[in-house]
């Protein structure tokens, strides 16, 4: 008999119907990438910031609170504006407790990188998912920098960290292309003296060093034989600004491939981010047939911003370039998706960072498209998909349910597919959205009305 504490009945399984048409605007949560750094970068500055439009996921929130856990003044205004208070490079305290990062690989590995420097010691936990993450591809440019580590067997959480104090500035070649392991590098850096270098041979997502040079910071971008070289100058003392975190095109992507495949679907995205190191997808979506239009594209908090007006479309499958994929990275469940009811075959490779997120994202995409009646093919770094030429899924048979693993963007990308099927796709559980999107089916709801 099943306790009544169990995990397994703490489970909210959903089953995702067929919707008719997506109209009208709407706007999708802050980036979750640029709110786990606002309030980062915040925290070490001097002075008061405001941070407009940030996500309030549940990782951002683990974020938040690990920064108060560290001294720092993180609260939300009645008005939806989060307040900042930092306490400069260099003045981290001592947490009193666990540093408790429940899904957040991001939160987790940036604030490893923050810690690194500062002559504090904190333990990290996480969630059953995250514990089966790797933090090895951290400990290594981290130690070479002088933090001591103990962590679970394989370099998983929980695991405790001591910091450095001096670090040691490294100059690190990443060996695999991870914005998390060069921002962690980086935000080490902020207090170290001397100059912090990261390498890396394929460029991924620059936020960090949009802000990093928006908070003040002296940072310096060039390139050495086709590799992108990142420079810190440290110690660096951040100045307070105050942050419009845009909307975040990773969960745009869900609502901009239902809007392709449900017939008569017209909406508009406002306010998504389309920084070019994170929007590929809709690249490889137009390539595909897709009709995703910018209109009033602009500058937010320097990152380039547009809304989107996107419209039903006979999609075509495609063999998509490796070279996108740092690009697109969390966007590959939700195009899987649009590649099973595509026209013909979509191809896609080189896709290993796949296996290492919040779930074996490769697996559970193959597992569960095929149980809702796509035509999927696994292979070692990628998938085959052979798309139902613009039919819908026929959907999950009643009693019959895809294994979400605790992962949000494999139950958002099912969620989709569950609004283009015939007998609708059920998830096992609904509840790790809200570890970056809460108002996702909110808004999926609203936007079919």
């Amino acid at each position: 008999m099943t306790a009544p504490d169990h995990p397994a009945n703490r489970l909210r399984p959903h089953r995702f119907r067929a919707l008719g048409p997506l109209t009208g605007r709407m706007r999708v949560p802050g980036d979750k990438s640029i709110s786990h750094r606002a309030i980062m970068l915040s925290s070490l500055a001097v002075g008061h910031s405001t941070i407009s439009g940030l996500l309030e996921g549940e990782d951002v929130l683990a974020t938040a609170a690990a920064m108060r856990a560290m001294g720092t003044r993180v609260v939300r205004g009645d008005d939806g504006i989060w307040h900042v208070d930092g306490v400069g490079s260099g003045g981290l305290l001592q947490p009193e407790t666990v540093l408790e990062m429940g899904n957040s690989g991001t939160s987790t590995r940036l604030l490893m990188g923050l810690v690194a420097s500062h002559g504090i010691t904190a333990t990290f936990t996480g969630d059953a998912s995250l514990s089966k993450r790797p933090m090895g591809r951290v400990i290594e440019p981290l130690s070479l920098i002088g933090a001591d580590f103990t962590a679970s067997p394989g370099g998983r959480l929980p695991l405790t960290m001591r910091g450095a104090h001096p670090g040691v500035p490294i100059r690190y070649e990443l060996p695999v292309a991870s914005a998390q392991v060069k921002s962690a590098v980086l935000l080490a850096g902020l207090n170290i003296e001397g100059e912090t270098t990261v390498v890396e041979p394929v460029a991924t997502r620059d936020h960090s060093e949009r802000m990093l040079r928006g908070f003040g910071a002296d940072l310096f971008v060039g390139e050495e034989n086709g590799a992108r070289v990142i420079t810190i100058a440290g110690p660096c003392e951040l100045q307070a600004r105050d942050i419009v975190v845009p909307g975040d095109p990773s969960s745009a992507a869900f609502f901009v491939v239902a809007a392709l495949l449900v017939p008569g679907s017209d909406l508009i995205l406002e306010n998504v981010g389309l920084n070019p190191t994170r929007s590929a997808l809709f690249a490889v979506l137009r390539d595909m047939g897709g009709s995703i239009e910018e209109q009033d594209r602009r500058e937010v908090g320097g990152e380039p911003v547009a809304d989107l007006r996107v419209r039903h479309s006979a999609l075509c499958g495609v063999e998509v370039d490796p070279a996108v994929a740092p690009a697109m990275i969390d966007e590959f469940p939700v195009l899987f998706v649009a590649a099973a009811m595509a026209s013909g075959r979509t191809v896609t490779r080189g896709l290993e960072e796949l296996r290492v997120k919040e779930s074996d994202r490769l697996s559970a995409m193959a597992a569960a498209l095929t149980l809702a009646g796509a035509r999927v093919e696994e292979t070692a770094d990628g998938l085959v998909i052979d798309g139902r030429g613009g039919d819908p899924l026929p959907g999950t048979l009643e009693g019959t349910r895809v294994a979400t693993h605790l992962d949000h963007r494999i139950a958002m990308s099912m969620a989709i597919a569950g609004s283009r099927s015939v007998d609708g796709v059920e998830i096992d559980d609904v509840t790790p959205i809200a570890t970056s999107f809460p108002a996702f089916e909110t808004l999926l709801d609203e936007a079919a009305r």
